[in-house]
C-alpha cells in the first residue's frame, strides 16, 4: 500500500491477492461495472482504494450463494443508491427456491443411480439385469423396459 495526498491506494496485484482473485478477474469486474475504474498513479499503475478488497470479497461471497454476476451487479447498483430496498430479500428467497429445485433434481438423480447400482445394470442400451430401472434400456430395440421383461 502506498500513501498519496488522496489517501492510501493498492496496486492491482495487491488487491487481487488480498481478495483472492486473479488480476484478470479484477479487470473484468471493472469492465462489467462491478467495481469502479481506479485512479492511475503518475507511473500509470492502477491505484485502488482499500475498500475495493471488501467489495470483491462481497462479490465472491454472493457468487458462492448462487447469484450470477448480472444479479450481483444489480444488487450492488441498488445498494449504491443509498436507500434500502426489499430487493436483496426477494432475490434471496428466489435463490432459495432455485436451490430447493436443484436439491430435488439431485435427489431424483441420486435415487435413480442407486437403483442402477442395486439392480446391477451393466449397459445403458442392452442391460441384462432382471429388474432394470433404466427407462431407455430398450431404446435400441424400440421396446419399453416392461416389454423387455419376461411375464
Amino acid at each position: 500500500m502506498r500513501q498519496d495526498p488522496g489517501g492510501p491506494h493498492l496496486r492491482s496485484g495487491q488487491v487481487a491477492r488480498q481478495a483472492g482473485v486473479n488480476p484478470q478477474t479484477l479487470r473484468y469486474y471493472e469492465r462489467r461495472g462491478l467495481i469502479a475504474e481506479p485512479a492511475r498513479s503518475p507511473g500509470g499503475h492502477r491505484a485502488y482504494p482499500p475498500e475495493t478488497v471488501t467489495l470483491l470479497t462481497v462479490i465472491k461471497a454472493a457468487q458462492r450463494l448462487g447469484f450470477t454476476l448480472d444479479e450481483v451487479a444489480e444488487l450492488i447498483d441498488t445498494g449504491r443508491r443509498g436507500h434500502p430496498t426489499p430487493d436483496l430479500r426477494a432475490r434471496a428467497q428466489a435463490k432459495i427456491a432455485e436451490v430447493d429445485a436443484r436439491i430435488a433434481d439431485l435427489t431424483t438423480i441420486r435415487t435413480a443411480l442407486t437403483q442402477v447400482v442395486t439392480a446391477g445394470c451393466d449397459s445403458l442400451t442392452n442391460c441384462t439385469c432382471p429388474d432394470c430401472p433404466l427407462p431407455y434400456s430398450g431404446l435400441t430395440t424400440g421396446r419399453t423396459p416392461a416389454e423387455d421383461r419376461p411375464s
